[in-house]
């Protein structure tokens, strides 16, 4: 059975916020210029500091939202330290925006295999190459490695690090934001306590 938003064009009579998501972002693709998967990732250190940095979506079914690493950059580290994240989406082609909070998981090792497997030859390269995150002396040095690397997997396969691998942001809440005239925007904030909860639906103020 179709969506009634789907027909009716009003994204707020929706029942299930991943349905809806891939309706939104199956527009961007069409809209946006360059990267319509792209996200500012928000985690917090040690101290509680906020961070935030643009990165890219790879995968979202039920379960969540899923993008790829090096565990060892700063927000691989924040993430391990607290298992919770927030992500931000924002279309400016089409005045919408997708913000989701919640719990964190490593994807398998599977999932990351077959992702890792499916990268371009030279950026499974830089995912031995770099130490991301950490202070890098040269531009000189950070070429080498990559020599050195390329010159250690001239053919065939090269093998994950260990190093690098998913995260899936399980999300608590997820709030779709389409602008209106007069700053009079249309805000529906889908959210449950637990994944095993089914999702509560609210209309926000602007």
């Amino acid at each position: 059975m179709t969506e009634a938003w789907l027909t009716t064009g009003d994204f707020t009579t929706a029942e299930e916020p991943f349905a809806l998501f891939a309706d939104w972002l199956q527009d961007a693709t069409k809209s946006e210029v360059n990267d319509p998967n792209a996200l500012a990732l928000a985690t917090v250190d040690g101290d509680g500091l906020p961070d935030v940095r643009m990165v890219l979506l790879k995968g979202f079914d039920a379960r969540g939202f899923v993008f790829y690493t090096n565990l060892e950059s700063a927000k691989g580290v924040e993430i391990l330290g607290s298992m919770k994240a927030a992500m931000c989406f924002h279309w400016k082609s089409l005045r919408r925006q997708v913000r989701v909070r919640g719990t964190v998981e490593q994807v398998s090792d599977a999932e990351a295999d077959a992702y890792y497997a499916s990268r371009p030859r030279g950026s499974r390269i830089g995912a031995w190459a770099s130490k991301q995150s950490r202070p890098l002396e040269s531009r000189f040095a950070l070429e080498k490695a990559v020599a050195e690397f390329t010159a250690k997997h001239p053919i065939g396969e090269i093998p994950r690090p260990a190093h690098w691998s998913g995260f899936r942001i399980v999300p608590r809440q997820i709030e779709f934001w389409h602008d209106r005239p007069f700053r009079l925007h249309d805000r529906l904030l889908f959210s449950r306590g637990s994944e095993a909860e089914e999702w509560g639906k609210t209309r926000l103020y602007p």
